[in-house]
């Protein structure tokens, strides 16, 4: 167990600085429109938002088949030395397509992050740690985004800059990619000395087929992909929406947006994985319906925040989602292990990210068109609790079973 919990210590810093990229692009976006012009417009801005996703979930079933088929922990050191360079280039660029190019390797290199980080620690915690400590990892998520809110300061100070924080961060995580290297280490192949030995699929084709008739996991992909959407848009436009509907600084509004709801985030992950972890003692189904309950908070608090009136209301139901978001992240993967064999867990959840975040990134583009329209924020984020709605359904649909190779 000491070991196991090293892993999570370990990755909580990369989780943290891959969240804190994409968080501090949100949170500096009128710094970065106004240094490159090129840019022009919400529509514009929101079709790089869409790019990344688009490249990331394109890649990351092929990320997640590399770490089953190889190592999980040279893809995860792989993975975070390529994005801080990549990081760092960002703060370089001049043009709107020279951003987008950017952004694209972004989701090249970190689409091998997260199915290999999970998988990973699903392999070292088995039983009655599992959904705690995929919590804990998704902590470091919550962290890097409360710390890329505070970086709308950044940009507006005069000495700093919206480029001197893309330098900055990505030197960090390429120094830490070195040491990680040596000390992350990749779980026994076979932890259960009971269970039968299942080879692995032989190829990608065959790993997917797998996957793909397989009723719960595709219960589970769509689970996973609906309130994605609304949670794309609260990471990448919230700071802007209170921006421009509360008419306050682009650095008060990044730390509105982002400090309240990931501490609520932080919260519901431990708690969740807590609850979740004790309800399996009674119930297999132990983690779903602590995963349902989390969704159930996402439908009152996304009607609150299209209609919230002051900014003290519209961090309140920010807080109700993020607690709600934090009992549903991090029993994901945890549900994931109790459908698909071990051997797949790094590739069922590059699927998952697949159709997650190339719908998150059709939500940013049109959520920026719908911006240009004047769509009323309520009629949007009323379509988004309705989708919460449908994965409460979705979730209780879901049948575990017992895996090979587990204790």
């Amino acid at each position: 167990m000491r070991t196991a919990w090293l892993v999570v210590a370990l990755l909580f810093p990369v989780a943290l600085l891959n969240y804190l990229d994409r968080q501090m692009m949100a949170a500096m976006k009128y710094s970065v429109m106004g240094d490159i012009p090129s840019i022009g417009s919400e529509a514009a801005w929101g079709m790089m938002l869409g790019q990344f996703k688009w490249v990331y979930a394109i890649l990351s079933p092929v990320g997640g088949y590399i770490a089953d088929r190889f190592s999980r922990r040279y893809t995860i050191c792989a993975s975070l030395f390529v994005w801080s360079l990549v990081t760092w280039w960002t703060g370089h660029v001049k043009s709107y397509d020279e951003l987008l190019w950017a952004r694209s390797l972004m989701g090249v290199s970190e689409a091998f992050y997260i199915p290999a980080a999970l998988a990973l620690i699903a392999d070292h915690h088995q039983g009655e740690t599992r959904s705690r400590a995929v919590g804990f990892h998704q902590m470091g998520i919550y962290v890097g985004i409360m710390i890329g809110g505070f970086t709308g300061y950044v940009a507006d100070a005069p000495s700093l800059g919206w480029r001197w924080a893309f330098d900055v961060t990505g030197a960090v995580g390429v120094l830490y990619a070195v040491p990680l290297l040596f000390l992350l280490r990749d779980a026994p192949k076979l932890t259960n000395p009971n269970a039968t030995t299942i080879p692995r699929a032989s190829g990608f084709g065959e790993a997917a087929k797998e996957l793909l008739t397989n009723r719960s996991f595709i219960l589970l992909v769509l689970y996973f992909t609906l309130p994605a959407l609304a949670g794309w848009v609260v990471k990448d436009w919230m700071p802007a929406i209170l921006k421009d509907k509360f008419n306050i600084g682009q650095g008060k509004a990044g730390v509105s947006a982002t400090l309240f709801v990931n501490i609520a985030s932080l919260i519901g992950a431990l708690v969740g994985g807590w609850l979740a972890d004790r309800w399996m003692l009674r119930s297999e189904r132990g983690r779903i319906f602590t995963s349902a309950l989390g969704m159930s908070l996402l439908i009152p608090a996304l009607f609150g925040v299209g209609n919230s009136g002051s900014l003290a209301v519209a961090v309140f139901f920010l807080v109700l989602f993020g607690l709600g978001w934090g009992a549903f992240d991090c029993n994901n993967m945890p549900i994931l292990s109790q459908i698909v064999r071990p051997e797949l867990r790094a590739t069922g959840y590059g699927f998952m990210n697949l159709v997650s975040i190339s719908c998150g990134g059709f939500a940013d583009v049109a959520f920026g068109a719908l911006r240009d329209a004047k769509v009323p924020l309520n009629v949007i984020f009323g379509v988004f609790a309705s989708t919460a709605m449908v994965s409460v359904i979705l979730v209780l649909m879901i049948r575990p079973k017992k895996m090979p190779n587990e204790s």
